[in-house]
């Protein structure tokens, strides 16, 4: 049975350790809510925060592939658009050595169309030599340039887009007669078909190479967002649920502190055994 005792109060005792034990959940509610984790550092869970901390690096690395995925966009949107110029370009060049192959033209007449071909062929070289982005340029001159582009945050994997020249040196167009001075038949004008044709596929890869890149960016995108709420079912509180767990523990600590208090006044109530009658 109890003993009465002013030396040791037992009652007393237990309430401060149930208030104390109040005050400490109470404290780690009051922080979850305050920081929205219910994880917070490794000392709440290690091995939950172990996990979370790893998940995070992963999400953080993708930001890198992003970037890497939209550097390779821009520079393969770009050769797009340069490839497509240099297409139009050809298409005009076609009009002028068709023009040129009428045997009835005059020499000044031959000179004019001459000359427009000429600058066309050479608007040719400079969209091949501008069309870049970063520094990078897909259809430049040689085979200096291409997208290699991160796929993954381990970089294991990359996005490829390989260098095609499109200029009049390349492979691709240098077929093409270099004036129209001289006679103009029909090979040379087959000669320009075969670039178009051979410049309307390399835009058609170009094209493969920036759906692929968008394809995989949306990917990664997905992928992050996923990472991310794998994280935030790991850690983060249920603010609803603390909510409610707070209201409780604040009535708990009252009535604590009302015991502690009954506890503290119990022996007083002691003396009056040895008060005189």
């Amino acid at each position: 049975m109890p003993m009465n005792s002013i030396n040791t109060n037992v009652g007393a005792m237990i309430a401060l350790q149930s208030l104390n034990a109040i005050n400490a959940e109470l404290f780690t509610v009051q922080r979850r809510i305050s920081t929205g984790f219910k994880v917070g550092s490794a000392k709440d869970n290690g091995a939950i925060w172990a996990i979370a901390q790893n998940q995070r690096a992963e999400s953080r690395s993708l930001n890198a592939v992003k970037s890497s995925l939209q550097r390779g966009q821009s520079i393969v949107d770009v050769a797009i658009s340069g490839a497509e110029s240099v297409s139009d370009l050809l298409t005009q060049m076609k009009e002028k050595a068709l023009a040129a192959s009428d045997t009835t033209l005059d020499t000044a007449a031959r000179a004019a169309l001459s000359e427009d071909y000429v600058a066309l062929r050479r608007q040719i070289d400079k969209v091949a030599a501008n069309a870049e982005f970063s520094g990078v340029s897909l259809i430049s001159a040689g085979g200096a340039g291409n997208v290699k582009a991160l796929a993954n945050s381990s970089a294991t994997s990359t996005i490829d887009v390989d260098h095609i020249d499109l200029s009049t040196t390349g492979a691709a167009i240098s077929g093409t007669v270099a004036d129209l001075t001289g006679t103009i038949g029909t090979a040379e004008l087959t000669a320009i078909d075969n670039a178009m044709k051979a410049v309307n596929a390399a835009a058609g890869r170009l094209g493969t190479g920036a759906k692929a890149l968008d394809t995989h960016l949306t990917f990664v995108g997905k992928q992050q967002d996923t990472i991310d709420a794998g994280v935030g079912r790991l850690v983060d509180a249920d603010l609803a649920k603390e909510s409610a767990r707070l209201q409780a523990l604040q009535v708990q600590q009252q009535l604590a502190i009302i015991a502690l208090g009954i506890a503290n006044r119990a022996p007083s109530l002691l003396l009056q055994l040895f008060q005189q009658r």
